[in-house]
């Protein structure tokens, strides 16, 4: 395991974010200043594939949704929004709320089936599994600790009950998770769960890491995972495996750069998919509420995709003693869309391919879902004229952008642009079409959100069909 930064004067990026929580008291402070004036286009070529059209279906909520989130140096950043299929096809959606986290259920084509089930004491959806008969969702809740913050907690719910709250930190394995970044799923058998914790006490007090659980149908904690591995955790990406250890990957701030973590927490040698410069802030986003997923092939590939500034250089620190620091000098300024790929669970492919290369063009919200048999869709937000400061950056919005490339990285469509969001999980229909909910407004990154989040009464339900 990687141990500990010996020093704390280096604070884990979401410190300085401010809890969602405490500003829902005052949703309407900044209603609509999440509001862009430009109008995005398509850019298309005559004689090239087109995507399919986004479709959407409107569904009204019962609380109000605050849908942005203030990320390092208070940068606009989408709450996130889980979508999750049961086997049956039918649809469910987790959304933050001042009263706990709201669970609604959709049927397959996206339309409401019922009245949302409300997670009483949830602060924060940190991963959603869909079952035909309820969910289990990974959040945060209170716990008593020497930091007074919020513990892991896995969730199920069957039949609109309770089935089980799994604790998954606590005072006896000194740690919290005040904000998890996570990532949840599930392989038929025991749940897998992967996030951000807390030292609170031991080796790790005051530190950040990160951890991986597994947990049984029932809620009881199995054997395997880690309780401290990526050092600080920047990024979270987790796949459901039928045996073995679930693949993993994370952002490392110390080691700098992308990781594959798979099976053995991110040790020192863990191996390297892309160096980064991760510094607070300073990688393009966590998985997968804001960059990237970890998608598999039929014939065990893997591909990620992700917000990189790539690396002009990279050695490991002299001023570190313990020989375990890197310092990655970056290539660009802004972040470019990057897609990497794995051989299988434990090995990178090559060098990431990157789709984007205007210097003066900042990429957001990188997203990756499987798109029919052999294609990827990826998705990013640009923002043009960026203003760049401590890895954020401010700028015009220009659009939503899909584009499909195949599993070597090569271009099949050309970019599209649409007003569909992607905020968060998307969902794999029967069918392969790709459908996630989203916030239906357009947003602005033209400064940091220094108030509580505007808020929303409904969300868009959008499907892509292959």
């Amino acid at each position: 395991m990687t141990n500990a930064r010996p020093t704390t004067s280096h604070r884990r990026r979401h410190v300085a974010r401010k809890p969602l929580a405490a500003g829902l008291g005052a949703v309407g402070v900044l209603a609509g200043a999440w509001y862009a004036t430009a109008t995005p286009t398509t850019t298309t070529t005559a004689a090239a594939p087109q995507l399919a059209a986004v479709t959407n279906t409107t569904v009204n909520l019962a609380a109000k949704f605050p849908y942005l989130s203030a990320g390092y140096n208070n940068t606009r950043e989408w709450t996130r929004t889980a979508t999750a299929v049961a086997p049956n096809g039918t649809l469910r959606v987790a959304w933050p709320a001042s009263d706990g986290v709201h669970v609604t259920p959709l049927t397959a084509a996206g339309r409401r089936s019922g009245t949302d089930t409300v997670v009483k004491g949830a602060k924060e959806v940190g991963g959603l599994v869909a079952h035909n008969d309820g969910f289990a969702l990974l959040t945060c809740v209170s716990d008593t600790n020497k930091w007074k913050e919020t513990a892991a907690a896995l969730i199920r719910y069957k039949n609109g009950t309770q089935a089980f709250r799994t604790k998954l930190t606590s005072t006896a394995s000194h740690d919290t998770a005040p904000l998890l970044d996570g990532q949840l799923t599930w392989n038929g058998t025991k749940y897998g769960t992967y996030f951000v914790v807390h030292g609170a006490g031991g080796f790790a007090d005051g530190h950040f890491g990160d951890k991986l659980s597994y947990v049984s149908a029932k809620g009881a904690k199995l054997t395997g995972g880690w309780s401290w591995g990526c050092s600080h955790n920047e990024g979270i990406a987790l796949h459901a495996e039928t045996t073995g250890a679930f693949t993993s990957l994370c952002f490392d701030d110390w080691r700098s750069g992308l990781f594959v973590s798979t099976g053995i927490g991110a040790p020192d040698n863990a191996p390297a998919v892309q160096r980064e410069q991760c510094w607070a802030g300073y990688c393009g986003g966590t998985f997968a509420g804001r960059t990237g997923d970890l998608v598999k092939s039929s014939t065990g590939r893997y591909a990620t995709a992700f917000a990189s500034r790539g690396a002009a250089s990279a050695a490991k620190n002299p001023d570190d003693a313990s020989g375990r620091g890197w310092t990655v000098k970056p290539k660009t300024s802004t972040h470019q869309v990057a897609v990497a790929f794995l051989k299988n669970r434990n090995t990178p492919a090559g060098k990431p391919v990157y789709l984007t290369s205007a210097a003066g063009t900042e990429n957001v919200d990188v997203h990756i879902a499987p798109y029919g048999k052999d294609r990827l869709l990826v998705s990013w937000e640009s923002l043009r004229n960026a203003k760049c400061s401590s890895g954020t950056c401010t700028g015009t919005f220009t659009g939503t952008h899909l584009r499909l490339i195949d599993w070597n990285g090569a271009l099949k469509t050309p970019d599209k642009v649409v007003q569909a969001r992607i905020t968060g999980d998307v969902a794999t229909l029967k069918d392969g079409s790709l459908t996630w909910a989203y916030a239906p407004v357009t947003p602005s990154y033209a400064s940091a959100l220094t108030g509580a989040s505007p808020t929303t009464t409904t969300l868009k339900v959008a499907r892509l069909k292959p």
